[in-house]
């Protein structure tokens, strides 16, 4: 039988080992390793390297303390660090894969007083300003890499990874951006390139020829002052020379303004300048950046754009993602949809990383959906991301599920997030959740709103019915020109040329995307989506940066909150800049610190310290948060009986798919 995926399920010969397909586990801080549970990191590196994929890199490992991402980040110091990444490497061969150790040394990105760069310039994403290294100061960084890798390989992985890309430490030389020297580091392009050659050359000599050496070379700084084409070519060359195994892209440095992995990425998004580096070196290039199915990998692959792909946040989704594409149930591998909110954002808030979609991730050794000693008959109510997380974990462990949905459809409020421009990872996540409510089960009555009587012969009754929109109570807002975002991003009420959005929670911000645009989205036209963020070819402009030219707006936009605060700032860490930065752009006003006096046929009056303000629109879109759906769970407490309740109708928190598929998954687990 023919290989669905024959590129990505192809070989690949690196000389003195051989990986087993073309599937790179990209790399991912996630907190695991400061914990200090080795057994859970290795758990959850193993579970990954059972399910298929080529080779794993880690998070990052700092090569000494002041290259660590904060102090404390976790590095291979002594003789008990060795042991207990042995511990890992054991787990993983164990499943028969192989791993290599990211070295990552964050230069002026190291959160810390310790930190040192190529200039004393400090970074816009760090308060600390870091200490320019004199050439003894350089030796020991170089000699530290190469220590680091001497004690990866000693703890038993297959390789290592050098950080170069993304703004860390090596990249911080390479770019006039930060480097201003003027001594043999600086000034021209080949001393700025000595660095990270020097470490490359250096790490070869210290781990011998039978060791996987990677390079992550940033192929687009979207920075000022990046890298050209002709200078990323130079030094891929010169790494190469040096002896590295393979070279990865990187894309982007963390404070550029250009997003790079969110959803609103297209997909395989920065593949082509992959490809233009193809032919320039004779190691294998590996691509990343938002290729998340192993069709958008195939693609990749069989377009010439790469010799590997690299996947991170889709390993977190599902373990086993190379193993149901090989045996052809790519349909059932639970999808990225790049929402960073708990991964990334968790990370930057000094959390475990985990996954929206997969609850397990990182918690491989408490969360398990074992089979139930006794099987019950559960029914579930509710067929959004919390109720149908229940009932499908429910299911797998051996409870005979039955599952209310008033509406037709499955999904709940993941129905509207799929319209938002930007957001059609969720038409993904929707599909998902219907293939595997279908393989299971689980009997399904849509159209259907149950009532207790519906309930009452059932062992556990879960409530998911979500949430409704708060009423604000607003003086007009029964006139026939105001909005429920429900009605708005259903399609069922036309929209004004100009508009109030009324809330700027991540729903307001959501809709003022829908009503801004004509409903093509950027997201699906690539080069319509490198015009509107300033994305150019490197051999053209340098670092690829070029000047935004965003979409023209089909309508006048005002974003109103009553918080005096910046309007999108409780979005989420990572993306928040991205949603506020996108509007912005087109044009969209955002206005904090009013209240809301009256509703008028002309638009609305609005409170302001200066005194009323007359705001002339003609739809005005309400978006002012959300109340739980309790009432059903309230009328079977009232009658004597239990109840679970989860999701938006526990807690009307937004519309937070992660803690409702959280608390679905967790539940059920523990029936």
């Amino acid at each position: 039988m023919s290989s669905p995926y024959p590129h990505m399920l192809a070989p690949l010969d690196l000389g003195f080992t051989t990986l087993k397909n073309r599937v790179l586990m990209g790399s991912m801080h996630s907190g695991l390793e400061e914990r200090g549970d080795w057994q859970r990191v290795a758990t959850y590196y193993a579970e990954r390297a059972a399910g298929g994929v080529g080779l794993i890199v880690t998070g990052g490992m700092a090569p000494n303390p002041e290259g660590g991402v904060f102090p404390g980040a976790a590095g291979l110091y002594t003789p008990q660090d060795i042991a207990n990444h042995r511990i890992v490497t054991d787990a993983v061969h164990a499943e028969g894969g192989k791993i290599a150790m990211q070295i990552l040394h964050a230069g002026r990105y190291a959160y810390g007083p310790d930190c040192v760069s190529s200039s004393a310039i400090k970074s816009p994403i760090s308060p600390f300003p870091p200490k320019e290294l004199d050439e003894e100061g350089i030796e020991k960084q170089i000699a530290d890499f190469a220590t680091a890798a001497i004690r990866a390989k000693e703890a038993g992985y297959d390789g290592v990874e050098v950080m170069g890309s993304e703004g860390y430490f090596l990249n911080q030389f390479l770019c006039l951006h930060v480097n201003k020297r003027e001594d043999r580091w600086g000034g021209s392009y080949e001393n700025r390139m000595r660095l990270p050659v020097e470490v490359v050359k250096r790490v070869r000599e210290a781990v011998g020829p039978d060791f996987i050496i990677i390079y992550r070379i940033s192929l687009l700084d979207l920075v000022p002052n990046g890298q050209t084409f002709d200078e990323v070519t130079q030094l891929a060359k010169a790494i190469e020379a040096a002896g590295a195994t393979m070279l990865n892209t990187g894309i982007g440095w963390h404070e550029a303004r250009v997003p790079t992995i969110a959803t609103s990425v297209p997909r395989a998004g920065f593949a082509w300048v992959t490809k233009k580096l193809m032919g320039k070196v004779g190691i294998p290039l590996i691509t990343s950046n938002r290729i998340n199915t192993p069709e958008v990998a195939e693609q990749v692959l069989a377009e010439g754009c790469a010799d590997m792909v690299s996947m991170a946040r889709p390993f977190l989704a599902d373990a086993q993602f190379v193993a149901k594409a090989a045996a052809g149930k790519a349909a059932t591998i639970a999808p990225c949809i790049g929402c960073n909110q708990a991964c990334l954002d968790h990370t930057f808030s000094g959390k475990v990383s985990t996954c929206l979609v997969n609850p397990r991730a990182c918690h491989e050794t408490e969360l398990n959906y074992l089979p139930a000693e006794a099987p019950k008959s559960v029914a579930v109510v509710g067929a959004g991301p919390a109720g149908l997380m229940a009932a499908l974990v429910a299911d797998q462990r051996g409870h005979k599920v039955t599952l209310f949905e008033k509406d037709s459809v499955l999904g709940g409020q993941l129905n509207m997030a799929r319209v938002i421009p930007g957001k059609e990872e969720f038409h993904g996540l929707v599909g998902w959740f219907e293939t595997m409510v279908a393989q299971s089960g689980i009997t399904v009555k849509l159209g259907h709103e149950a009532t207790p009587d519906d309930l009452a012969g059932f062992d556990e009754v879960i409530v998911a019915t979500g949430v409704n929109p708060r009423d604000p109570g607003i003086p007009g807002e029964d006139a026939p020109h105001v909005l429920s975002y429900i009605d708005v991003l259903r399609g069922r009420s036309p929209v004004g040329d100009s508009v109030a959005v009324i809330g700027a929670g991540g729903i307001g911000f959501d809709v003022a995307e829908y009503v801004l645009g004509d409903g093509d989205s950027p997201t699906l036209h690539p080069e319509e989506w490198r015009r509107e963020w300033g994305v150019a070819d490197p051999s053209e402009v340098p670092g690829g940066l070029a000047t935004p030219q965003p979409p023209a707006p089909v309508r006048q936009v005002t974003l109103l909150q009553r918080k005096a605060e910046k309007p999108g700032k409780r979005l989420g860490k990572t993306t928040g800049w991205i949603h506020r930065a996108g509007l912005s752009a087109r044009g969209v006003k955002m206005v904090g610190g009013v209240t809301y006096e009256a509703i008028t046929p002309e638009g609305i009056t609005l409170g302001t310290p200066n005194g009323p303000q007359e705001l002339a629109v003609e739809s005005v879109i309400l978006c002012a948060g959300q109340e739980s759906n309790r009432a059903l769970a309230d009328a079977i407490e009232v009658a004597g009986g239990r109840v679970h309740v989860i999701g938006g109708a526990d807690v009307a928190a937004e519309l937070d798919a992660k803690r409702a598929i959280d608390q679905g998954a967790r539940l059920a687990a523990s029936l």
